[in-house]
């Protein structure tokens, strides 16, 4: 009976398929991933739990046994692989098991995970940001170019296996032609001290209001990765590495000519003319990624608590990591400005060519010092000290196409460099934690730019851990200081439709905050506030398409509460997810007051074999008044006042796990044409029709 449903299947799969392309799922904000929410787990249906608790190498060891006496007899399956990222080697060596569940398998896409709800230009691939204030905690030099980071590969996203046997994951995501996914993941040990894999992922779309015909209004994105790790077998020393290439190319459309497609209707909305029907942006980049650790004097281990992970605890640790990378932006007009899409021409009076590339060498030195009681169970009066130097070395040019006249008089375009410029910062860390017992920990974190360009950047960061039983749950409180420099699209800015040279202070924000949860009664409650001086944005000069770098003197205030809780009674279970925000510059910081994310689902054994759920997501936010984009600059700003009706998106969904394959289908907005017949969340730019869409994760152990 299982092979009979993997059948049909696959080809259901190939009904949906026509083009496969495909885009990273390694999102920080999967459940699971996230620190910010370390109280979420993904629910694993398809691999169970076994009575007796090993450490790690103790099960990798048996099953390894196993495997080497009846070869013929073993099924291979997720419990031959674990897995480790960056952040869980930051302070010690830490594996996982591998995430098999279903939890969130359905929010595939970087615009629509629950807690980190986006705005975009209409579906994945298109240029998006927070819809929610979410600010980023970063220092130093930065471009300011962001709207295209959710689909970016980055050295930090990377996972780094151990694998007894060779894993490989096959994941597809399908809408017909608006929307394809694929993505693959290989990696296997070559002996037990190393391990290699790669990533390779790919979205293809043409949207819901793109003419066919017109190739240069698809979204087509590429992203490679090839890694390894290296523990040597006395687990003193680890060398992580990784070589990333990312080419993302989205249309720059301008929106469709018809403002108020939903109130006017349309016939065939792949028909739809667009003011810029062959004009696009693209970034690219590479970078190789190194990073060398070793362990000093005596090495300690976690005793209990094995199971899911297992920990190698240094008393001491010298780090080295070297980060080269080049990432180059791109903006490519090919159209007349018929429909005043710009608002003024600098240099080529058509066909625009801007280009901004940074090369970025970061050098890290970091040293960290241990102290904890021997012999350990659980961690307890322990007090680290971490310290480090990091030298960031950067290179920008900027250039764009201008008209010239060469040697025999006749005009022609060439590029034309306009600006660049090369310059180090050097930053000073050192981080302090105290951890009395398992239920107390205090840790601090300081950052401070000490020479160079962006001297004077600062983020201190505190953090206090306090927990009861496991019925009680924890509480965490944190604050944080932080001064950035104004990134370089707000000062120092040359294009063909945008030219700013300005002066700006330093953006400072406080915060403090207040996390309780409990995971037991699955409570997730925290309340968060924001003081924020000489805040940054793009406003509209009169005329409201020509965005423009301001800043406000006075302080902003923000709070923010949010509140995540699930209920599950007999096979049915309701998770929700609320949040409130309230500042005193809503015209300012355009994100709604309310937001809340809510799934139902029934959860039940089909056929004795497909474990599935059964349900409906709801997505909802109030009225606000809505950014604009622009066109050639990559950024949102505050356009027109304008204000868009707010009605709930639902979704229905099946999904199931049969073996190693995981799959859903769903139909995604599902009330469209209900309560209305669709709905914007930036000015001009309509978002996704209902459409149904198949997806498959499909895991190989050999």
């Amino acid at each position: 009976m299982p092979d009979k449903l993997k059948y049909i299947l696959l080809i259901l799969i190939c009904t949906f398929a026509q083009t496969v392309f495909a885009q990273s799922t390694n999102n920080p904000n999967y459940p699971g991933n996230n620190p910010n929410y370390p109280n979420q787990q993904r629910m694993n249906t398809r691999d169970t739990g076994t009575a007796k608790v090993y450490t790690t190498d103790q099960q990798l060891d048996s099953l390894r046994k196993k495997l080497d006496k009846k070869k013929d007899t073993v099924i291979f399956s997720s419990k031959f692989i674990r897995y480790t990222n960056e952040r869980l080697l930051k302070d010690s060596t830490r594996l996982l098991r591998l995430d098999t569940g279903l939890y969130n398998f359905e929010n595939y896409s970087p615009l629509d995970q629950p807690r980190s709800p986006k705005i975009s230009l209409g579906n994945t691939g298109r240029d998006e940001r927070s819809l929610l204030y979410e600010p980023s905690k970063t220092i130093g030099f930065d471009a300011g170019l962001h709207t295209l980071d959710a689909y970016l590969l980055n050295p930090q996203d990377i996972n780094y296996y151990r694998a007894r046997v060779p894993y490989t994951d096959l994941y597809m995501v399908t809408g017909g032609l608006k929307e394809q996914i694929f993505k693959v993941l290989h990696t296997q040990n070559v002996n037990p001290q190393l391990n290699v894999g790669f990533n390779l992922n790919f979205i293809g779309s043409q949207g819901f209001y793109s003419n066919v015909g017109q190739l240069l209004q698809n979204v087509s994105d590429v992203n490679v990765g090839v890694f390894s790790w290296y523990e040597s077998k006395n687990k003193r020393y680890n060398l992580l590495g990784n070589i990333i290439y990312n080419n993302l190319k989205t249309p720059e459309t301008g929106s469709i000519q018809k403002d108020s497609i939903f109130k006017v209707g349309s016939i065939d909305k792949t028909a739809e003319p667009v003011r810029l029907p062959n004009t696009y942006e693209q970034w690219t980049g590479s970078g190789i990624y190194l990073k060398q650790s070793y362990y000093i004097g005596r090495i300690d281990s976690l005793k209990k608590g094995a199971g899911n992970s297992a920990s190698i605890l240094p008393t001491q640790r010298v780090a080295y990591t070297l980060n080269y990378n080049t990432r180059k932006y791109n903006f490519k007009q090919n159209d007349p400005d018929t429909y005043n899409v710009f608002p003024d021409y600098y240099f080529e009076s058509n066909y625009a060519r801007d280009s901004l590339t940074v090369t970025h060498l970061q050098n890290d030195f970091s040293y960290s010092f241990y102290l904890r009681s021997k012999n350990a169970k659980f961690i307890k009066n322990e007090v680290k000290l971490d310290l480090g130097l990091t030298q960031d070395y950067y290179q920008y040019n900027q250039s764009v196409r201008d008209t010239a006249l060469n040697q025999y008089g006749v005009k022609v375009n060439q590029a034309t460099k306009v600006q660049g410029a090369s310059f180090q910062n050097i930053t000073l860390k050192a981080k302090f934690s105290y951890r009395l017992n398992d239920r107390m920990g205090l840790e601090g974190d300081l950052q401070q730019i000490a020479q160079g360009r962006d001297a004077g950047d600062f983020l201190y960061d505190a953090k206090l851990n306090l927990a009861g039983n496991s019925k009680a749950g924890r509480i965490v409180f944190e604050g944080y200081s932080q001064s950035s420099a104004p990134p370089m699209v707000y000062t120092n800015w040359i294009s063909d439709h945008f030219i700013f040279h300005d002066k700006f202070k330093n953006q400072k924000t406080n915060s403090i905050s207040f996390n309780y949860i409990n995971d037991v009664i699955k409570l997730d409650l925290k309340a968060e506030y924001f003081l924020i001086s000489d805040y940054l944005y793009f406003a509209a000069q009169p005329g409201g398409i020509d965005a423009t770098p301001a800043q406000i003197g006075a302080n902003i205030n923000l709070l923010k509460v949010s509140l995540g809780k699930s209920f599950a009674w007999h096979r049915w279970h309701f998770d929700d997810y609320v949040v409130y925000q309230k500042t005193d510059f809503q015209s300012t910081l355009r994100t709604p007051e309310f937001y809340n994310y809510c799934s139902l689902y029934y959860k039940t054994l089909l056929f004795n074999v497909l474990y599935s759920n059964i349900g409906i997501n709801v997505r909802y936010n109030s009225e606000y008044v809505a950014p604009s984009y622009a066109t050639g600059l990559g950024q949102f700003y505050n356009g027109a006042n304008v204000t868009f009706s707010s009605y709930p998106i639902a979704t229905v969904f099946f999904k199931a796990t049969l073996q190693h394959t995981n799959f859903f289908v769903m139909y995604d907005y599902v009330n469209q044409g209900l309560l209305s017949p669709g709905y914007y969340t930036v000015n001009r730019y309509p978002q996704m029709d209902r459409i149904l869409k198949v997806g498959v994760s499909w895991a190989f152990y050999n």
